[in-house]
């Protein structure tokens, strides 16, 4: 036993070492971390390689698919114009004054499918253009969008990193979906009060000349975009259905389940659970937006840009599978079990750990997808010791990885930047603070959520993230206080 707490704890050290001080890339790293933790736990070294390739093969096998298909569908989001379209829409669904409410929802329908780095850059035009029509700060308008993006990004499937959790956790994303959208919308809407305070601290609409409009006084207004440019994007129908639809029937096929004890499955039950297989439904979305978003749009820049997807998923998809073999090796050497009992019997709400883990690595190496990942391969062998359900335990990893964004996460600059923001403090306060306090919300509601239909939940969950979202708050309350600065012109 103490072999395997050594092993477990040198392969960790090992690996945060080779993240932030060599050149090694994460899924070398994760590869290597296993080894050591295998080889010290007392593997043979065919156990070892065995389970190395039998998990990474293995989680590979059940999401390559989804994610492949996943990314093309964004791809045909982002040419054709549909991003736009669900904006404008929502814009019009909520009405005048609740612009950043409707770009929220925005974020949280469009980043399903589409990366949100992808997805911000692509939507920014409309936040430009709403901004310089109402008068309403970029600041705030475009935080609400991005920490939008960010939520569904991380917490519901078919984006990469939800999907590679399932998979570890053995998680049906049907049930992810629901729980993960349950969290989400809270998530986005509890941080639109901060978003529209730093808004207002941090005036800044974009004027026609390229220069940033910092006092409310100077706006006069631009023209909306025109009847010619709004009917050249996707209807609603087809804008919404390749998003929609894969939902629905993912969400049939969890609801309906198998026929009966001792009945043979009808026609009905082979159709429902054929179009509503992950893999199954998001290639239908698929095809909806290709023969729909895309049917009048050239050939090959419909394929350039699906390529162009493609190509950037294939660092995930091996991240996913190092995660599949790390897992493959904890659970095979008995440390995942052995790290469950020395937990429990700290006393610690096992809830925690994944929360702790993924935020950790985020605050660590940046990445989300690699922080969520990272957890649940490390989580995975401890739930059946823990008593925990796994839907819980996939929601926490994915809560973890959006706090502690900062200045090693790429969307961090990407946000700040397009904003015209290139003050550090200022930065920090826009975008670091935002994430945070959807994380606070989003462990809360977890933590939450455990104690109430989880199978080892306890009063103490809650207490930790109720704390950091009640500093939070207080440290908003404070910054409201103090008198609103103009930013230099970026």
């Amino acid at each position: 036993m103490e072999t395997t707490i050594i092993g477990v704890v040198a392969g960790l050290v090992a690996l945060l070492a080779m993240v932030l001080k060599t050149r090694i890339h994460i899924f070398p790293a994760m590869i290597i971390t296993a080894l050591i933790i295998g080889l010290l736990a007392g593997m043979t070294p065919n156990d070892l390689t065995a389970a190395l390739t039998s998990g990474f093969g293995g989680t590979l096998s059940s999401i390559g698919l989804i994610i492949g298909f996943g990314v093309m569908m964004g791809a045909c989001f982002e040419v054709s114009g549909a991003a736009k379209r669900m904006a404008r829409t929502f814009i019009k669904l909520f009405g005048k004054g609740r612009e950043d409410i409707a770009l929220g929802f925005t974020g949280v329908l469009v980043s399903i499918p589409v990366f949100c780095d992808s997805a911000y850059v692509l939507l920014q035009s409309l936040v430009r253009a709403i901004s310089q029509n109402i008068g309403k700060s970029m600041v705030g308008l475009g935080a609400t969008l991005a920490i939008g993006l960010l939520i569904t990004h991380a917490m519901v499937p078919p984006t990469p990193g939800p999907v590679g959790v399932a998979a570890l956790l053995g998680v049906d994303l049907g049930s992810y979906m629901v729980w993960g959208l349950i969290v989400s919308i809270p998530m986005m809407l509890g941080t639109i009060f901060y978003t529209r305070r730093v808004g207002e601290k941090y005036y800044r609409v974009p004027a026609e000349n390229g220069e940033w409009i910092t006092e409310p006084t100077l706006f006069k207004g631009v023209k909306e975009m025109s009847a010619d440019e709004e009917a050249k994007l996707p209807s609603n129908f087809l804008s919404f259905a390749p998003i929609l639809l894969p939902i629905a029937l993912i969400l049939i096929r969890t609801l309906v389940g198998g026929p009966a004890e001792g009945q043979d499955p009808t026609l009905l039950h082979h159709t429902i659970d054929l179009v509503g297989h992950p893999v199954i439904a998001v290639g239908i979305g698929l095809l909806i937006a290709l023969y729909g978003l895309t049917s009048k749009m050239p050939r090959e820049e419909v394929i350039q840009s699906m390529e162009a997807g493609v190509s950037s998923t294939g660092i995930i998809l091996l991240v996913t599978g190092a995660g599949g073999a790390m897992g493959a090796v904890l659970r095979a050497s008995g440390a995942g079990d052995v790290i469950a009992e020395s937990i429990a019997a700290t006393g610690l709400p096992p809830i925690l750990v994944p929360l702790a883990i993924a935020s950790l690595l985020r605050l660590a190496q940046g990445s989300a997808t690699v922080a969520m990942i990272t957890a649940a391969t490390i989580t995975a062998p401890m739930v059946a010791g823990l008593g925990l359900e796994p839907v819980f335990v996939a929601l926490a990893c994915a809560v973890g990885s959006i706090g502690f964004s900062h200045f090693n996460d790429s969307y961090f600059h990407v946000v700040t930047r397009t904003l015209g923001v290139d003050d550090t403090k200022a930065q920090m306060e826009i975008w670091c603070v935002t994430a945070m306090i959807a994380w606070a919300i989003g462990a809360t509601m977890v933590t939450a959520l455990n104690l109430m239909f989880g199978s080892a939940g306890t009063l103490f969950d809650v207490v930790i993230p109720v704390a950091t979202l009640a500093g939070l708050l207080l440290w908003v309350k404070k910054q409201g206080a103090e008198a609103p600065a103009v930013p230099a012109k970026a």
